[in-house]
């Protein structure tokens, strides 16, 4: 899969293909040239899946109550530990 077609999907289609070659991978029986094609579209769908997941987690707002009864929107902030 070449690279643009790559960066246009989705997240769910990303990780879809990531699984199918996760699959093929470790049931042992993919030539070396194969392999390593398969390990560098990997990579590159890992990115596209991370980065749909950042954009998603950007849009994420909460609804906050504050004190006086009144609703605020406020952005997400996620907690990570990398």
């Amino acid at each position: 899969m070449d690279t643009d077609k790559t960066a246009k999907l989705t997240f769910e289609g990303a990780l879809a293909r990531l699984e199918t070659i996760v699959d093929a991978m470790e049931q042992g029986e993919v030539p070396l040239a194969e392999l390593l094609a398969k390990y560098e579209e990997g990579t590159k769908l890992l990115k596209v899946c991370e980065g749909r997941l950042k954009e998603a987690e950007l849009k994420i707002e909460m609804l906050r109550k504050g004190k006086d009864g009144s609703l605020a929107v406020e952005p997400f902030a996620a907690s990570r530990t990398e």
